[in-house]
């Protein structure tokens, strides 16, 4: 190893990067020869699981954003607010473009930042698909800042219905959500319980269950494509029960300003659309200095998770096309903590000049949650590697735990508990919907 330090700079503060990044800040403070630097665009973190909740207005995201400055200092890495733009795989330095403040004003110039190992980690952003009036008449929930964008607008549609002189006009308080996996099925069901809440507040003239209506689209035959029937078909009834109007086997051709339209001839008025079809990494990572991509722009990796021209690059998450047997690792939260998992143990076997693991990725099963007193999924069985169909309060609980773990890799057990038993003690003092 040489004498300088080894500097290893993690491109994204998703799960698996400020996991990642977290771990290896706690190993840099025992050995004087590494420096981590976690670079993200954002100043905080929010577990992406939880944006269906923010857009909602069930979660507060500025309660539960983690500082990434007051993460780095507690575990020993540095971090740099920055956009990656570009790559010099032969000076092994990135490129950052300039950022400003919230009033257009320069902040920080535009800059590079040398690395002996990068790791990639940005994760994804919807697609759209090139559909038709997406980009300007639909809301996509690819961070907390958009998810807080659609419930003020979802604040302001419900002033502004319950202020106004006449009958509601066609389309008003409609919200349709197109695509329903685990995100779009989530923010119906959320939707349903939070609207009735926030209607209560001063909105009387408005009756959530008949005047806010929820239209949920799929293109496949039935939602949840990724998961079992089983957990398809009560997903499905129980969003009925929820009156929302769950339509499957027709594509979206188009969105404008006032309404949602179909392959087969719908014209849903609508005033608020959410896109929640289809992912897709990054474009700049399109041909990234070489890098290999496929069509959804993702780095093509090996199995030890290094891109495939390059040894010293790693990536992880949805930004990364990992093979997986006769496929690819599914873009899921527990495929990106697996994976930072392994990169822990491959950077440091790489920095030792050991052998390097490939990466087995571990179904553990999927939960959906239908709002605060329902929650449907599947766990995988260790013994038989079946699949186990659960639903109720131990679905809620197994699902409510999933966050905590993920708190609890990040700062042990005192704070998570604590931070527990202060949220449950805000719920007693605090309206149960944001209202603002």
């Amino acid at each position: 190893m040489s004498l300088h330090k080894k500097r290893i700079v993690i491109v994204g503060g998703g799960a698996g990067g400020l996991v990642l990044a977290s771990r290896l800040g706690r190993l840099a403070r025992r050995s004087a020869q590494l420096d981590i630097t976690l670079v993200d665009a954002s100043r905080s973190h929010i577990w992406k699981p939880l944006l269906h909740e923010i857009a909602a207005g069930s979660m507060n995201p500025h309660r539960e954003a983690l500082d990434y400055l007051a993460q780095a200092k507690r575990d020993g890495f540095r971090f740099c607010l920055g956009r990656m733009t570009g790559l010099n795989r032969q000076q092994q330095t990135i490129q950052l473009a300039a950022t400003a403040d919230e009033q257009g004003r320069p902040l920080i110039p535009a800059r590079t930042l040398p690395y002996d190992i990068l790791v990639i980690a940005i994760g994804s952003t919807t697609n759209d698909f090139a559909t038709p009036g997406v980009a300007e008449h639909a809301i996509c929930l690819n961070t907390p800042a958009e998810a807080s964008r659609f419930h003020q607008q979802l604040v302001n549609a419900c002033i502004r219905a319950s202020l106004q002189n006449g009958p509601l006009r066609a389309g008003q308080l409609h919200v349709t959500i197109i695509g329903a996996g685990a995100t779009g099925v989530e923010l119906a069901a959320e939707l349903r319980n939070t609207t009735r809440e926030l209607v209560a507040h001063g909105r009387e003239n408005i009756n959530p269950d008949r005047d806010i209506r929820l239209t949920l689209i799929e293109a496949g035959p039935r939602i949840l494509p990724a998961l079992p029937d089983s957990v398809a078909a009560r997903a499905h009834r129980q969003l009925e029960n929820l009156q929302v109007e769950v339509l499957t086997g027709d594509r979206v051709s188009a969105v404008d300003t006032n309404a949602v339209h179909t392959a087969s001839g719908r014209n849903i008025a609508s005033e608020l659309v959410v896109w929640a079809a289809g992912v897709q990494a990054p474009a700049m990572l399109a041909g990234l200095d070489g890098l290999a991509s496929n069509r959804l722009n993702q780095l093509l990796v090996r199995p030890t998770l290094q891109t495939t021209l390059d040894d010293k690059i790693y990536a992880l998450g949805d930004c990364a096309a990992c093979p997986d047997g006769s496929g690819w690792v599914p873009p899921r939260a527990q495929a990106a903590s697996q994976q930072a998992e392994l990169l822990y143990h491959n950077i440091r076997c790489q920095l030792a000049g050991k052998p390097l693991q490939d990466f087995r990725y571990r179904d553990l099963g999927s939960l959906i949650s239908l709002g605060r007193y329902s929650t449907v999924g599947s766990l995988m069985s260790s013994l038989s590697r079946r699949s186990l169909f659960v639903h109720g309060q131990f679905a809620r609980l197994m699902y409510l735990s999933l966050y905590h773990r993920h708190q609890l890799t990040l700062f042990g057990w005192l704070p998570t508990v604590l931070t527990a038993a202060a949220r449950l003690l805000q719920r007693r003092t605090q309206p149960l919907v944001k209202l603002h």
